[in-house]
């Protein structure tokens, strides 16, 4: 159990035992298969919403990294002035820093304390933050900041894996019924992807075009990808 109100530096610290490889590396077959299918759900909704023109959409990501998703962001349409990106860990928020073009605002820091006006966004985007979070306090009252961001009729984009780690116990599923809790006010939308990594890589060192045909079975997926949309009213 994290003591109250610790849970931030706690998070560093989990993050600080994580060993450093090249498992997340686009060279990777199995990484970037798994990206380039979160984008084309991603650009599927916003397709489904009507957002033809997304460089007057704002955006903010909480737990930004070193600005890999914001790069995403950028070759979908989105306008550097209309992003930001918040970072918990110092040393990737310098990353981020030094890849991301001038115009975009980068915060660095506990998000639920950062200065991001209300109703100030269409979109507030976590991928992977909520299942590194221990502490069920701390998991609402981030949820409730982002709602506070969010324009009505905006939503969360939500990406993250449903069921436990049994070999990394400083993380945890977060599953759909738990999404619902944290934004009981929200409209949800999901699409089950994502190959359980251990599953895509075994399966790309045998052949790439293995993650194609293993991911066809939804029961393999491993992560939801949901709009949570604020209503208008």
């Amino acid at each position: 159990m994290t003591a109250p109100g610790r849970e931030p530096e706690a998070v560093a610290e989990r993050y600080a035992r994580r060993a450093v490889a090249d498992r997340y590396s686009l060279l990777q077959p199995d990484v970037w298969q798994t990206v380039q299918e979160r984008q084309r759900v991603m650009l599927r909704l916003f397709a489904r919403l009507g957002w033809t023109e997304l460089g007057s959409r704002r955006l903010v990501e909480v737990g930004c990294g070193a600005g890999g998703n914001l790069l995403e962001c950028l070759r979908m349409g989105f306008a550097p002035v209309h992003l930001t990106g918040i970072e918990l860990l110092p040393e990737r928020h310098a990353m981020a820093c030094q890849v991301l073009p001038v115009g975009l605002t980068l915060l660095q820091g506990d998000a639920t304390k950062a200065a991001v006006p209300d109703a100030h966004a269409d979109v507030v985007l976590q991928a992977t933050v909520f299942s590194s979070l221990l502490d069920d306090g701390f998991q609402q009252q981030l949820a409730s900041t982002m709602w506070r961001w969010l324009k009505p009729g905006g939503g969360v984009l939500w990406y993250d894996f449903t069921v436990d780690n049994p070999r990394n116990r400083d993380v945890r599923g977060v599953p759909l019924a738990r999404v619902r809790a944290l934004f009981p006010q929200g409209r949800v939308q999901h699409q089950r992807v994502t190959l359980a990594p251990p599953l895509a890589r075994w399966a790309c060192r045998v052949h790439p075009a293995l993650y194609g045909a293993l991911n066809v079975l939804p029961p393999l997926r491993t992560h939801v990808l949901a709009w949570i949309e604020k209503p208008l009213t």
